[in-house]
This record gives C-alpha cells, sequence and structure tokens, in this order.
C-alpha cells in the first residue's frame, strides 16, 4: 500500500497565496532538460553523458562548488530564443506557484565572455515577461554584476548596459552576486554609485557565505534598497535592530542555503528569529533548477521545519509586496489580493 504524505493546511493556504518573489536567478531556474535541448539546438558539447548525470553533479559543498556547475550549464545559452525558452519556462513555473509579481536577476558577464551581446539577453528574457505579463505575472529586470569579475569588468559591463535600461523599462536595478567570500560590496562602490545616479534600484547579495561585516558595507557604501540572503545578520544584534527599524529587506532563499550548507539542518535556519526581530523576511528560490524548489518548496520547508503559524506565514507573504519595486497604487493592489485570499474571501 502506497502512503500518500499529508499536506499541512498552512503548507496548502501558503502555495495557494498570491505572492511576489525577489530573488531568482533566471541561469538557476535552467533545468537539466532544457540545458540538453539547447545544447542540441544550439550543438554545444557538455561535459555529461545524460541528464541523470548532470543532475547527479548537484551535490554542492559550498556556493563555488555550485557556480562552477551553473556557469557549465549557462554556456548553451547563445540566441535569444533560448534566452526566451528558459525565462517562460520559469515563468510557468512561477505561475503554477501563484508568483503574480516576480523581480528576475541575471548575468549579463556570463554570457558577454562568451560573445553573447547584451542585447541579446535582455530582449531574449524581456519577450517572455511580455508574454507572462497577459498571463498576469508583472515582472521586473535587474542586471547583477559578478563579483570574482573586477570593478573594471562591471564599470564597462554598466556603462554598455546603460542604453539598454531606457529601451527595456522593466529593467530597473542593479544587483551584485556570484563568489561572495573574499570580494566584499566595497569592491564595487563605484558602480553602484553610477547606478544610484541614474536612479537605479540596487540590490546586493550579502551574509550569506559572507559575514555581518559585509551586510554593513551592502547599506553603508553600495546604499542597496534591499539585501539579498543576509541570513547571517543574526550574529549581530545592532544590525537586526537596524534592519528590523529601517524596514530593509531580506531575500531570503531556505532550500539554497540548505543545499549550499549554509545550515546544515533546516530546522537551524535563522529566518524565524529574524521574522521574531521584526526584519522584514521574503521566501524565495534562488537557483531553483540547482537547489530542488522553487518558491512553494521553499515555502513549505520552512513552514514545517520551523513550525511557522499562520500570522507568521502571512507576513512573509506581505513582506513580499511591501519589498517589491512597484508603484504605492500596484503595491496596495497586491496587498488587497493577498488580504482578500488570506481571509478567505476568496478561494
Amino acid at each position: 500500500m502506497t502512503i500518500t504524505p499529508t499536506i499541512s493546511p498552512l503548507v496548502l493556504k501558503a502555495a495557494r497565496a498570491p505572492k511576489a518573489e525577489l530573488h531568482i536567478h533566471i541561469e538557476g531556474s535552467l533545468e537539466p532538460e532544457l540545458i540538453f535541448a539547447l545544447a542540441q539546438r544550439n550543438h554545444v558539447e557538455l561535459a555529461y553523458a545524460s541528464i541523470e548525470a548532470l543532475r547527479a553533479a548537484y551535490a554542492f559543498t559550498d556556493l563555488q562548488s555550485f557556480l562552477d556547475i551553473y556557469y557549465a550549464g549557462a554556456s548553451v545559452l547563445l540566441t535569444e530564443q533560448d534566452f526566451y525558452d528558459m525565462t517562460m519556462a520559469y515563468c510557468e513555473r512561477a505561475l503554477a506557484d501563484n508568483v503574480v509579481h516576480t523581480e528576475i536577476f541575471f548575468d549579463p558577464q556570463t554570457h558577454t565572455e562568451r560573445g553573447v551581446p547584451i542585447e541579446t539577453v535582455v530582449a531574449g528574457i524581456d519577450r517572455a515577461l511580455a508574454d507572462a505579463e497577459k498571463r498576469g505575472l508583472t515582472s521586473k529586470l535587474i542586471l547583477c554584476f559578478l563579483r570574482h569579475l573586477s570593478e573594471a569588468d562591471a564599470l564597462a559591463t554598466f556603462d554598455a548596459a546603460l542604453p539598454l535600461f531606457a529601451r527595456y523599462p522593466r529593467m530597473i536595478g542593479v544587483g551584485l552576486d556570484s563568489s561572495e567570500r573574499g570580494h566584499p560590496p566595497s569592491k564595487f562602490e563605484r558602480v553602484f554609485a553610477k547606478a544610484r545616479a541614474q536612479g537605479l534600484k540596487l540590490v546586493a547579495h550579502a551574509g550569506e557565505e559572507g559575514p555581518p561585516a559585509y551586510i554593513y558595507e551592502a547599506l553603508d557604501l553600495l546604499k542597496v534598497d534591499r539585501v539579498d540572503h543576509g541570513v547571517r545578520s543574526i550574529e549581530d544584534k545592532a544590525l537586526v535592530t537596524r534592519l528590523a527599524d529601517t524596514r530593509v529587506a531580506l531575500t531570503v532563499c531556505p532550500l539554497s542555503n540548505l543545499k549550499l550548507c549554509v545550515f546544515d539542518d533546516m530546522t537551524k535556519h535563522t529566518l524565524k528569529k529574524l521574522l521574531d526581530e521584526g526584519v522584514a523576511v521574503t521566501v524565495n528560490s534562488d537557483d531553483p533548477a540547482y537547489f530542488g524548489g522553487y518558491v512553494n518548496e521553499n515555502f513549505s520547508a520552512i513552514i514545517t521545519a520551523l513550525q511557522l503559524d499562520d500570522q507568521e506565514v502571512y507576513t512573509i507573504l506581505r513582506n513580499s509586496f511591501e519589498a517589491s519595486f512597484v508603484t504605492p497604487e500596484e503595491r496596495a493592489a497586491l496587498i488587497a489580493k493577498l488580504d482578500r485570499y488570506w481571509s478567505g474571501a476568496v478561494a
């Protein structure tokens, strides 16, 4: 006899709730099946003999061991249609998870170093997002700099991308990702100043593997609007108080943290402690193709492991809208939609 696992009512309620996803690397949504399909289409030779062999390689010990495979997977992305197909595949999963707004990261340097123009990348992603918007998924696009490369490279990338911000209104900001250790936010202070001068939104990965000092740098030197990850902020009480008081949101990615050994058990995750301290935490999927789940799987994992209650889950969902880079009117409408659902006014 097959025993079907029981899904808790709160996990189910969260799964069906309207939500925003604010920390998703579009290249990290590239599933092995699509990697192999694009490799065949573009005549790219992969180091793995099969889809199963590639998936079996997803046993990461830290952030760098993941990035090595992540960049290998991205090598199949060459044409505008490739970026469209990748983005549309993510949008289908997001819609299935009742994501109504998403703010997507992309890494142009991953592609330009292979000879793929930035506009090819943006055009494909944006076309898919436009098609998804017709089905109820609104979106923004955030250009991220690779922190293991030089600031000079980031500055050149920003200059090359600058005309695209006017051409593609979904592009509203810049971010900072890739290997955190040894690459503090201060390394990119000048390029973030240039972006800020253009009126762009600013985010940065900090406090995932890096120390709380990196979060301070992101806030004080880069002057970010949101901190991506930020789970190690719990190690500094003054920092936690500051985050809570200023409502600078953290885009937390629980399954990613587990898969990359930031925590060795989900019950040890700091999300609930941060939430209890009044920090505006949100739940996101990061690189879902590699980390074992999209946003609803992340909600299920933390609800179960941390024994979150109804009010706590509602707060996390509401935080996702409050931290979104949307207009006040759009934000109010999104929160009203959540409130109607959460109160049982809609199915």
